[in-house]
This record gives structure tokens, sequence and C-alpha cells, in this order.
């Protein structure tokens, strides 16, 4: 099929179209709130495969420490996982995100030292073992004519990897370009002058990635969420560690039919991103967001969406909703989002609204030379967040940020009401008692329109209340009187506002729980419009 013909996937049922559908497609739901939770949980569904384990991920080191006893007694790392799990005859197929050379080198980089341990993987299990691996850099690409005008940037990073090569001793400085092998042909060291040459007229900038974290055992199982796989990812659920080691995330492990939905995205979304195949029809609980390259791109950033299924059932279900909406997000960036919460606050004035959000972007929190893109992302969330609080007011909304029990002064970004940050990076929305997704999918456009997203719809009455109170209930402290008030949607609200209020007037040591009001001056000095720059870029 010719690319011109490749149709956008419309006809899928949306949120409220499909409800009888989608409350029958997850049989079992799991879920599992940070690393120290889901990590032991993954390590298990690999020992329990018995035929083939399909996953993509954004980054998976198979470095990576293992925690569960039961892998333990196999090895130390993901790497023994493998061998072993490849040694039982478990096929294996792993898809990881490859990244653009110039414009996120390190992430470059450490895909590559993901291919080597691939390759050593493969020498000690035993012949004839099945491990299919792809490192997979979205097709899409930014035009000549954008590239020309985004040619400062290119300037800089290029500088910036020169920088890096000139400080290394001579002997590492072939193992580094090696590393990179993106850079073939923009880069050459030049053995007269003892310095790296870069061609800037010969970048192409690539604009969107495969950003899901998702996995299917024996098609039966399914792991999805917000979670990828390396050692900065660990935490534990009380986060007692410095700042910039914290990483609040949640993933669930599903069954029924949504795994069959799964499978079919895993096997079809590098065609799809491509441009070779349209988006396959798959039950209406499993959401994703695809993107293809453009035909002639020659004045144009962004690639075409194909499908857009958790932005839609987000703005569908926010218009359905009527009590309370809570949101969980390391980015709200979205403006279209931002303008469809406003006006249901003004349509529906008994709807209330918990956001939470990290104090910070990991970059500006935890990096002072932080760049014109993180101001940009700062700039779009304030006017999300000044268009929900002009709509909402303050007797409907709460804006939240996790912070840790214990004292700490900074003049940056990583503390908020004099303790350290919590990293929040999970993508958590629940409507009313009534729907919910969770998904690698942050509320930005990025995610909602560009990048290659994976997630679950959520209709079950039950599963919707597990998913509550343990993401919810996350936040508050063990000890609390009346705790189920502060999860049901009539009254969590009222509670969770005077909660806040007071941990944000009080020494850190004396808080209930973990949540602090969010900071939105502090975003303010760091913001930065960029006019004509597309917001999904961010």
């Amino acid at each position: 099929m010719a690319q011109a013909d490749i149709p956008r996937h419309d006809d899928a049922p949306r949120a409220g179209e499909g409800h009888a559908g989608t409350g029958h497609a997850i049989d079992t739901l799991k879920v599992c709130i940070t690393a120290e939770e889901a990590y032991p949980t993954l390590e298990r569904a690999f020992l329990e495969a018995t035929d083939t384990v399909t996953c993509s991920f954004r980054i998976f080191d198979l470095r990576t420490k293992l925690h569960s006893p039961e892998a333990r007694k196999i090895g130390e790392s993901w790497f023994d996982l493998f061998v072993h799990c490849l040694d039982r005859g478990v096929r294996i197929r792993l898809i990881i995100t490859d990244f653009d050379p110039v414009a996120a080198p390190d992430l470059h980089r450490k895909t590559c030292r993901t291919r080597r341990q691939v390759c050593a993987v493969r020498e000690l299990a035993q012949p004839g073992c099945d491990l299919t691996f792809t490192a997979s850099l979205h097709d899409a690409k930014v035009g000549p004519l954008p590239c020309l005008f985004f040619r400062p940037l290119i300037n800089r990073k290029l500088r910036e990897i020169r920088d890096s090569w000139a400080k290394l001793p001579s002997d590492s400085r072939a193992p580094f370009l090696a590393e990179m092998p993106r850079l073939a042909g923009i880069a050459e060291p030049c053995a007269e002058t003892d310095t790296l040459k870069t061609y800037p007229s010969r970048v192409t900038l690539f604009p969107a990635t495969h950003h899901q974290k998702m996995a299917v055992f024996d098609d039966r199982l399914l792991s999805i969420g917000g979670l990828d796989v390396n050692d900065r990812r660990y935490d534990t659920k009380r986060h007692n560690r410095p700042a910039a080691r914290t990483w609040h995330d949640v993933q669930v492990f599903c069954t029924g039919p949504v795994v069959a939905a799964a499978r079919a995205h895993l096997d079809s979304f590098l065609d799809v991103t491509a441009g070779r195949a349209a988006p396959p029809k798959v039950n209406p609980a499993f959401l994703r967001t695809l993107s293809r390259p453009r035909n002639r791109n020659f004045a144009r950033v962004s690639p075409i969406n194909v499908c857009d299924e958790l932005r839609q059932t987000h703005l569908s279900e926010i218009d359905r909703s009527e009590r309370l909406i809570y949101l969980e997000t390391q980015f709200l960036r979205h403006v279209p989002l931002a303008r469809a919460l406003a006006r249901r606050a003004r349509d529906c004035p008994g709807l209330k609204l918990i956001l939470i959000l990290p104090a910070a972007p990991e970059d500006v929190a935890f990096d002072p030379h932080y760049g014109l893109d993180a101001r940009y992302g700062e700039h779009l969330q304030l006017r999300c967040l000044t268009m929900i609080t002009r709509a909402f007011g303050p007797d409907r909304l709460i804006v939240s940020s996790p912070v840790q029990p214990r004292r700490r002064e900074s003049d940056g970004r990583d503390t908020l009401h004099d303790a350290p940050l919590i990293y929040v990076h999970s993508k958590v929305s629940i409507f009313d008692d009534r729907a919910a997704v969770l998904s690698s999918a942050n509320l930005n456009g990025r995610s909602l329109c560009w990048d290659t997203e994976a997630g679950v719809h959520i209709t079950r009455p039950e599963q919707i209340d597990q998913l509550r109170r343990r993401c919810m209930g996350h936040w508050l402290p063990d000890a609390l009187e009346g705790r189920k008030s502060y999860l049901a949607p009539d009254t969590a609200f009222d509670l969770w506002q005077r909660l806040i209020n007071d941990n944000s007037t009080l020494p850190p040591h004396a808080r209930s729980g973990f949540l602090v009001r969010y900071d939105s001056d502090a975003a303010r000095e760091a913001a930065q419009p960029l006019p004509g720059f597309s917001e999904e870029i961010v």
C-alpha cells in the first residue's frame, strides 16, 4: 500500500462508545506503585513465561539489579535473567528506542550499550536461543527548511559532542564514537589537527520517539505503564533517598482480551510509524498514540498523527465527568486538554480537580544548565494551569507536588516548601468512579500527538476503585482517620485541600503524607515562550 493511501485510524470506538467492550476487556488488574513493586512483578512474569515474551521499552538496561527473591536465586541482574529464560526455551523479542544522535547523544549511547549487552546474552545463552532485538528510531524527520532554523541548536549540540570528545584520553575517543554509530558522517576525527570535525549540514533531526513501556507474556499477561528498566528508575514507596534519585511511577499487570490488543500493537507499530501500514483495529480498552512520517516534509517539523486514542479518550472522559477528576502526570502542557478541563469546569459547577505534578521537570530540578526546550515546557504548563485555575477557582482545584518528610534547604527547584522533591513520572487519570486511564503518555502534545504511546482504559468499577486506592492512597499517611473518605469521589476533595494546606505551613517532619502546594511562581521564573514553535515539540 502506498504511503499516501494509508488511512488515519478514526473508526475505533472512543470513550463513551464502547464501554460494554472495555468493561470486559481487562479480567484481572494488579497495580504496582514504584519500581519497588513493579520490578519484582516484572521479573516474576519473565520467570513464569513458558513460550514468548514480546516487549517494547524506551530504556532497558540489562545491568539493572534484580529485586525479587525468585530472580535473585538465578543471578544479580537482568542479564542473568535473560540468559536463564532463553535457556528454558522462552523466545524473547525486545524492542527499545533509539534516539537522535545529535539532540540526545547520551540516550543514543545507552541504546547502543543495550545492543552490546544483548550480543553478550546471545553468546552466553544456549546455542539456538531465540532472542530478537530491535533498536528503533522513529521514522519521522524534520524537514530541511526547519533544520536551517534549528541550526543554532544543532551547532550547540555538536559543540557539546566535540567538547566531550576532546576531554577524553586518546585511547577512549574511538570507543566514544563507536557507541554513537548514527554520528557516522556527522562527526569525524581529524588526525592532523587532533580535533573532531562536525558537519551540521549533514544533520537530520528526528522529532518523535517511541515512548511506550509494555510487555506481553505468552499472550496472557500484559505489563503496561510509565516505567522503563534501569537502576535510576528504582525507588521505594517511602522515597527516602536524595531528590535526584527519587522516581514515582505506576505500572499495571492485566489479563483478558486487552492482551491480544497489546500484542497486535507490538507486532505492528514499527510498520505503522514507518508509514507502511495503518494501525490495526484493536479492543477499545487498549489506547494508543501513533504517528508516521510526512510524504512531503520540506517545511514541516511534525509527523502526521494516525491514531490519537489516548488524547480522544481523555477529552471524552473529561466531558463526561461530574464530581472529581484525579490527574497524576509528569507534564500538563497540552493546551486543548486544558481548554477541555476549563470548559467542563464552567459547564459542571460540581466538578472538582486534583492535579499531582512534580515540583519541577527533571532537567530543571537537577541540571543548572537546562535549555530553551525546558523553559518552553514550563511556559506551556503555566499557560495550562492559568487556564484551569481561572475556570475552577480555588475552591474546586488542587495543584499539589510530593516532597519528602525531611528538611533540606536549596536555592534550586530540587526542593519545595523546605523539603526535597519526589520526582513524579506516573501517568494516571481517574474520572469520577466511572473510568480511568493508565498509560505511558504524559498530558502534553508530544505524548498525545507525536510519540508512540500505549495505555489501558479501565471501566470496571472494582478496578477503578483499586487504582484510586493505590494511587491516591500512596500520598496519604498510613495512619489516617477516616481514610475511606479521603479516597471517595464525593468527599476526597475537601479533605485533601485541608491536608495539603496544613502540610504547606508545617515543617517537613510534622507533615501528614507527602503532598504540599505546587509553586507556580518558581515555574514562572523559568518559563520562556517561543512564538512560532509547535507545542508538541515538548
